[in-house]
């Protein structure tokens, strides 16, 4: 089989920058297509995290202007494998994340930070900028969605790689306004309805979906619910258009990074043979949350604070969570209503309900060794990770049936608890009566101690790798490739 060489383009990537799921399944990736074929290098952009951490690097090519400013692009190797970096200090070289700043306002140069890079992605696919052609570009999100449209645009067919464009999450799509457009350095038949114009300014998610050969989600069943008005969040006519491109391949998890036997986060590892150890981490995490020791379920939520993870809903429920003789350990940040809403709950249930601002890796690994389940009501949700670390660690998944969610949980019905093939709890609608009900019968589950253990069994015995989600990806890139 011919070695396929695939860029890939996002904006983070695990370990070096993350502020969710899509770091981590950039991360993954390569590791995921190499046993098929594909040489996968990342792309990123050189925020000064990202530089600290690759003390070897060379220049591989110079832009005297990267649509206005200096620029290069730097060769290194990180965990083994290639990696490149657009060093451009005018729209990397600052205090925050990537995205904000550190009060948390987006930077209003956003636009033209990631149009330099999905420009400079495009110029490295085909061979413009120190290397030669890739055989597909991997465009990620909105951040990288110009990077098709570049292709589209700015290099002859004949010399044009594959491109493939994933959503990661649909709601945020990179909309700027009309004037944009002349920054882009495309030619002006790129702005209408079939390039980059959207609702009369530039939309780059959309671009991407437009103008790539192939479009991937996260999970089968988020692209199925993309194709509706209620989740294609405006797209929707678009997707439906060019179905016939639109691939949904669930993501997987690293299961080295991810492996109770060996997590050095946890206060205990274990086994699915071993779950009694498990109650070490349970300490662990009460301890870290101030929480008193308890015979109902501790339950865990790490996540975003959004109305997307419907995080309002949380807040309507912890009262009846806590009536139920459950408790509740939640990490993350967002929403300042909801952090405040979330900072009173604590304050009317000490040692009951423990709140941490923030996120916090290691942590995050031990809520899942210890928790007996994790929430997550999302509105929508693409894939998710949460709940694949969640069946990994036999922490039981309460989740909503939406996206990737109900794609890798199996709901403990009457049937699959019969037939031991039950690994989580699936609710629906996400309101009041429907987390409620779900907690409620969490709380049912949790008290017979041999059902429930049955439960984090199956769930720890899912392959939730990525074998084959890895095999899938190869497959479409040598489709497209070969389609060329």
């Amino acid at each position: 089989m011919a070695e396929l060489s695939v860029l890939s383009a996002a904006s983070e990537c695990w370990p070096l920058i993350k502020t969710g799921g899509l770091a981590d399944v950039a991360g993954a990736l390569p590791a995921a297509v190499e046993p098929h074929g594909v040489a996968m290098t990342r792309f990123l952009p050189g925020y000064p995290s990202v530089l600290r951490a690759l003390p070897r690097k060379r220049t591989l090519f110079r832009y005297d202007s990267l649509l206005g400013a200096p620029a290069r692009i730097l060769a290194a190797k990180h965990d083994g494998r290639p990696l490149l970096v657009l060093d451009a200090p005018v729209y990397y070289e600052r205090d925050g994340g990537p995205y904000s700043d550190a009060m948390g306002r987006d930077w209003l140069d956003n636009g033209l930070r990631f149009a330099a890079f999905a420009k400079a992605a495009a110029d490295l696919a085909a061979g413009r900028a120190g290397l030669k052609r890739f055989d597909v570009l991997h465009a990620h999100d909105w951040q990288a969605g110009l990077a098709p449209a570049y292709l589209a645009y700015n290099v002859d067919a004949a010399k044009r790689p594959a491109s493939v464009m994933t959503i990661h999450n649909m709601a945020f799509q990179g909309w700027f306004g009309a004037d944009f457009f002349p920054r882009l350095e495309l030619p002006p038949e790129a702005f209408s309805i079939q390039g980059v114009e959207y609702h009369g300014g530039v939309g780059m998610l959309k671009a991407g979906l437009m103008q790539a050969d192939a479009i991937t989600t996260v999970s089968p069943g988020y692209a199925e619910e993309i194709r509706k008005p209620e989740f294609g969040m405006g797209l929707e006519g678009l997707i439906v258009g060019r179905q016939d491109r639109l691939h949904g391949i669930v993501n997987g998890i690293d299961t080295a990074e991810w492996n109770p036997a060996s997590d050095a986060a946890l206060a205990a590892p274990f086994t699915a043979e071993t779950l009694p150890a498990r109650s070490l981490n349970k300490r662990a995490v009460e301890d870290a949350f101030g929480l008193e020791p308890g015979e109902g379920p501790l339950f865990v939520v790490i996540t975003r604070l959004t109305w997307q993870k419907g995080m309002d809903v949380l807040l309507e429920v912890i009262d009846h969570l806590v009536g139920l003789g459950g408790r509740l350990a939640l990490l993350g940040s967002g929403d300042a209503a909801i952090e405040a809403g979330l900072h009173a709950a604590a304050g009317r249930h000490p040692g009951r309900v423990g709140i941490r601002i923030g996120y916090d890796e290691p942590l995050a690994h031990l809520m899942q060794g210890g928790g007996d389940a994790i929430l997550i009501p999302s509105r929508f949700e693409p894939c998710g990770l949460t709940q694949l670390y969640g069946l990994a660690y036999g922490c039981v998944p309460v989740v909503a049936r939406t996206g990737g969610l109900g794609d890798t949980v199996i709901d403990a019905n009457e049937a699959a608890m019969t037939a031991g093939a039950a690994t989580g709890i699936l609710f629906s609608p996400v309101n009041y009566e429907g987390l409620s009900s779900a907690i409620s019968r969490a709380v049912r589950l949790y008290g017979d101690e041999e059902r429930w253990q049955q439960m984090q069994r199956a769930g720890m015995k899912t392959d939730n790798s990525w074998g084959r989600s890895g095999q899938a990806y190869a497959a479409l890139y040598r489709q497209h490739k070969e389609q060329r």
